[in-house]
């Protein structure tokens, strides 16, 4: 099953050349999840030929500009290019009052619903359930209250073994996926484990947006396959990083290091640096395995 993020913005507070706001797309069998949507997310859409039509879920993680000012931009022109089937928001309890605003003075009167899910930033708790994920909040420690978010793939079923699956027929497909044993009509036994094999482990994707280090968050996202974490300044900057109540790259590194997570992407980088590597260095001296979240980049989770 796919599962997959592609960063579509890597900056904080304002953007800088090559990098927009905060917006990630999770792709999750084929179902697209937009994380955050900061100004320009759908000229980024664009520019990496990712269709915004197909995306049904958005998650904003609170209410800082650089999170959510391009959303009624995104929603506005999926109004204009014919949507009629619902998309879902989960988001701060204001964010609905701030689109109805917008639509209302522009005497806007969407084609499609919008669903929309208040969420709530005092504990952690399951906000969205389908097929494929699990999405939980993860409770972060910033000026505003805001959340980040944990996508937690399902099992699935077991996957057939084509040489022998072939010599069946495929009416005992699904309950041998399911391993379940099948009796066929003259008596013989065909096993599940012999036809099919252990499913992929599920991953999980931890997205934890702006915040500063705080342990209390860590039980949430421990051992979790993928961890993107903020890291707005460098620790040479880590009164200031306390100040704003952000992260700094060497911060990012340790709480990757202590939750046991698999590997780091790190982003939201303060316009003041023109360059990361240094960045990317100094996260890398505590937990080796970290990349860039770069732009346009597709990360396999």
């Amino acid at each position: 099953m796919k599962f997959e993020v592609t960063i579509l913005g890597s900056s904080s507070a304002t953007p800088v050349f090559n990098r927009n706001p905060s917006a990630q797309l999770l792709n999750c069998n084929e179902k697209y999840y937009l994380i955050d949507c900061g100004e320009g997310t759908q000229q980024q859409l664009t520019k990496y030929n990712l269709k915004a039509a197909r995306i049904d879920y958005i998650f904003i993680s609170h209410l800082h500009g650089d999170h959510y000012f391009g959303l009624i931009g995104l929603l506005s022109s999926l109004h204009l290019n014919g949507r009629i089937k619902p998309i879902q928001i989960f988001g701060p309890k204001a964010l609905l009052e701030i689109l109805e605003i917008q639509f209302k003075y522009s005497d806007t009167l969407l084609r499609y619903p919008i669903e929309f899910f208040p969420i709530e930033a005092d504990e952690s708790r399951q906000i969205f359930e389908n097929s494929d994920v699990i999405v939980k909040t993860i409770i972060l420690n910033h000026r505003i209250p805001t959340t980040g978010f944990i996508f937690i793939q399902k099992q699935r079923q077991r996957k057939l073994i084509k040489d022998k699956a072939d010599k069946i027929p495929m009416a005992y497909y699904t309950a041998l996926k399911k391993g379940m044993d099948v009796e066929l009509p003259d008596g013989e036994i065909l096993r599940s484990e012999d036809y099919t094999m252990p499913a992929d482990l599920p991953k999980s994707y931890a997205y934890c947006s702006d915040t500063m280090y705080d342990e209390r968050y860590f039980p949430i996202i421990k051992n979790c396959d993928t961890l993107y974490h903020e890291t707005t300044f460098m620790h040479d900057l880590l009164d200031r990083a306390n100040e704003t109540h952000h992260t700094t790259a060497l911060q990012a590194g340790e709480v990757a290091k202590i939750v046991g997570a698999k590997k780091l992407l790190i982003g939201h980088f303060s316009s003041r640096y023109k360059t990361l590597q240094m960045i990317l260095e100094e996260t890398q001296s505590v937990f080796e395995n970290t990349e860039l979240a770069i732009e346009g980049r597709t990360f396999q989770l």
